[in-house]
């Protein structure tokens, strides 16, 4: 039976109150672009169609089968779902209906990483040692960049550059995003599984050498580094000046973005390879078979939930409500109290992205989904 504890929310919305009360500033930026989306905190404030009423009439809208399955997050702009497969092929979806509008194979190399859009280039790694970068509306290749060991850590685009990482060389790289041309690499001295998170001129990135990075965006220089106890294959989360990450220690860690100064941190009891989604003064993170809501600024549980199955993936959240993946289901939790507002029994489910009224997943099931209001 999956039970729910709740712990706090007083402080909560107390907290979320005075320092999370900004309205944001959404503009073009209501789709899910890339990983962690632009704000990198896996968080839409953009969403005005699901809410923790609306949530409970989704239904699926479409699905679509690709030749593997389908670990990586999928990112919508301009309309169009963009995925990668573990067949080697990047898809082009319509969001709105699902027909394929067009793919590009990777020859030899399997899909694990989120794609990226920006100013219509679709950006993506591959286990072939390569970064691509195509067309968003053709699919042709602009150019690929050799980086000299697996891609398996998503890219992030921020000011005409692509940052990415590199598992077996362990390198962190800095791409001109036009041209491909290599800006500035940083190597560390364990493999880089994580997805960089680019913020005020700074990226962040964990390792398997057990550290935290944050380096000079624009030349690669270290800022600071802080090691945890184990491989750090979370992707960071920045918001407010911290930065949140999970590490194999089973914990998460909560870092001054500017010194990298351990503020909190939390025993999850398990592997949290989960990547923090953070939204209105709370972090949100899988480890073993629970997500768990803490709060942003003392790290205090604030409630838990049971999945009944592994968390693999990333939550995301949108407008009061945080989805999550698991090994059965794709869950939609209210995001104040961690009750279960609906569910879909889906092959293992990845990260999903939430935009314009509709949840987008891909599964262990080859198939990618779109749920929207019934």
């Amino acid at each position: 039976m999956k039970r729910i504890s709740i712990v706090g929310l007083i402080l909560c919305a107390g907290f979320a109150s005075v320092a999370w009360g900004q309205k944001p500033s959404c503009g073009t930026y209501t789709a899910w672009a890339e990983f962690h989306r632009h704000n990198m905190q896996r968080w839409n404030p953009c969403e005005k169609v699901l809410n923790v009423k609306s949530v409970r009439r989704l239904g699926l809208r479409w699905s679509y089968t690709t030749g593997g399955a389908v670990f990586s997050s999928p990112a919508v702009a301009n309309g169009v779902a963009y995925v990668d497969s573990e067949d080697g092929t990047v898809y082009a979806l319509n969001a709105g209906t699902g027909a394929k509008l067009w793919s590009y194979n990777i020859r030899g190399g399997a899909g694990y990483t989120s794609p990226a859009v920006a100013n219509g280039v679709v950006y993506v790694g591959s286990l072939d040692y390569n970064v691509y970068a195509l067309n968003a509306r053709t699919g042709t290749l602009s150019w690929s960049y050799a980086a000299g060991g697996a891609v398996t850590t998503s890219p992030a685009v921020a000011n005409g550059v692509v940052y990415v990482g590199s598992y077996n060389n362990n390198s962190v790289y800095a791409l001109n995003a036009k041209t491909g041309a290599k800006l500035w690499i940083y190597t560390a001295r364990g493999g880089i599984n994580s997805s960089p998170a680019v913020a005020n001129g700074v990226v962040y990135v964990g390792s398997e050498d057990n550290n935290v990075y944050a380096l000079n965006a624009t030349n690669g220089a270290l800022l600071w580094s802080h090691e945890t106890g184990s491989y750090v294959e979370s992707s960071p989360a920045v918001a407010n000046g911290v930065v949140y990450v999970g590490s194999d220690d089973h914990n998460v860690y909560a870092l001054n973005a500017t010194t990298g100064a351990l503020l909190w941190n939390y025993n999850t009891g398990s592997y949290a390879e989960s990547s923090p989604a953070v939204a209105n003064g709370v972090v949100y993170i899988g480890a073993d078979e629970n997500l768990d809501a803490l709060n942003a600024m003392t790290g205090a549980l604030l409630w838990s939930y049971a999945t009944g199955g592994a968390v693999q993936s990333s939550p995301a959240v949108a407008n009061g409500v945080v989805y999550v993946g698991a090994e059965e289901n794709l869950d939609a939790l209210n995001a104040v109290t961690g009750a279960l507002l609906w569910s879909y029994t889906i092959g293992s489910a990845g990260s999903p992205a939430v935009a314009n009224g509709t949840v987008y997943v891909g599964s262990i099931d080859n198939n990618v989904y779109a749920f929207g209001l019934k």
